[in-house]
């Protein structure tokens, strides 16, 4: 097991994208330190050169490297992204949380984390990729969750930048309370379920022995103080004033996070890009109806493509950044 100051990749493999294989992409597995056990991620960049880099920061609950949860997400958008991105020359990171996947042994309970927790993870992994690398800088692309905490990290003063895929504008408890109330089949869960929100963003945890499963699922006492964490930041806030390049994208598809939480960070950095994606949703799948079931059954597939849109808005937003995050002439865009 590595120490916590051995944070050099262990291992370099080339993988058979491109269909030669010299110009082939080349993955190389990482580790960076975590509290108890290193944090190990992948790298996938192109055959010559880096271009920009980009770490990528996962979602809410036990999300790995690629996008997927044992809870059936296995639409493996991160992987996608990566290899949609290394295709027009950008370099990208992608990580197993704190306490799960390849990194379950950096903390002995993944559930007993804070933001605070997960930006030392991001500034650790800055750390190793710009040893590797020789980036000037890395770019943060948080989706979902990670985007609160691509926020949270965004001081770091080798960040070139965010990208803030399917993120939040409010906090969270705010669009706890929108999510919940959004479904009828929730209506007798919420005399209980708003009571417990209004606690938590108090920084007080909440009795949930009473509470039905799938209430009990939700603020489960293992994972209450995150939520503490959590509710306690406002995306609008942090991003105000940011004086770096900042791009927004949203999906108008996505059932978890509105365009409303899109167009509140943009109000709040008037300065961001934003990228409104019509058929898009949460996992960055095409959906093309209103049909609540169909674009849930996204979430499983891993053999559908991303949506069209989503890497050539990344990838556009880079080339208009090109002196951000490329060590020298390596930026290929």
């Amino acid at each position: 097991m590595s120490s916590a100051k051995d944070i050099l990749a262990v291992l370099t493999i080339g993988i058979g994208i491109a269909s030669s294989a010299g110009a082939a992409p080349v993955e190389s597995l990482l580790e960076a330190p975590g509290p108890t056990g290193p944090l190990k991620g992948s790298m996938l960049a192109p055959p010559v050169g880096q271009g920009p880099v980009v770490l990528i920061i996962p979602g809410s609950g036990p999300i790995d490297r690629d996008g997927n949860s044992p809870a059936g997400v296995l639409a493996a958008p991160y992987r996608l992204l990566a290899e949609g991105l290394v295709a027009r020359g950008v370099t990208t990171v992608r990580i197993d949380k704190r306490g799960f996947a390849g990194s379950a042994a950096a903390t002995p309970d993944g559930n007993a984390v804070t933001i605070p927790d997960y930006v030392t993870d991001v500034n650790a992994w800055i750390a190793v990729i710009r040893q590797g690398t020789h980036a000037s800088c890395v770019w943060l692309l948080g989706h979902s969750e990670g985007g609160l905490v691509a926020l949270a990290a965004a001081r770091n003063s080798r960040v070139c930048g965010l990208i803030l895929v399917s993120a939040a504008g409010r906090p969270m408890g705010e669009l706890l309370r929108e999510q919940l109330k959004g479904n009828p089949a929730n209506a007798p869960l919420l005399d209980q379920a708003l009571p417990a929100i209004d606690s938590l963003e108090a920084g007080k945890k909440v009795d949930a022995a009473t509470m039905p499963a799938p209430l009990l699922r939700l603020f489960n006492p293992r994972v209450q103080g995150f939520l503490i964490s959590v509710f306690s930041y406002d995306p609008a806030q942090l991003i105000a004033g940011y004086p770096k390049p900042v791009l927004i994208v949203q999906g108008l598809r996505d059932i978890q996070v509105r365009e409303a939480d899109a167009q509140l960070l943009k109000k709040a950095d008037p300065a961001a890009t934003l990228v409104l994606l019509p058929d898009v949703n949460h996992v960055l799948k095409s959906v093309t109806s209103e049909d609540v079931r169909a674009n849930i059954a996204t979430y499983g597939n891993s053999a559908l493509p991303l949506a069209p849109g989503v890497v050539e808005a990344i990838s556009n937003f880079l080339s208009a950044h090109p002196g951000s995050g490329a060590s020298g002439s390596q930026n290929k865009l």
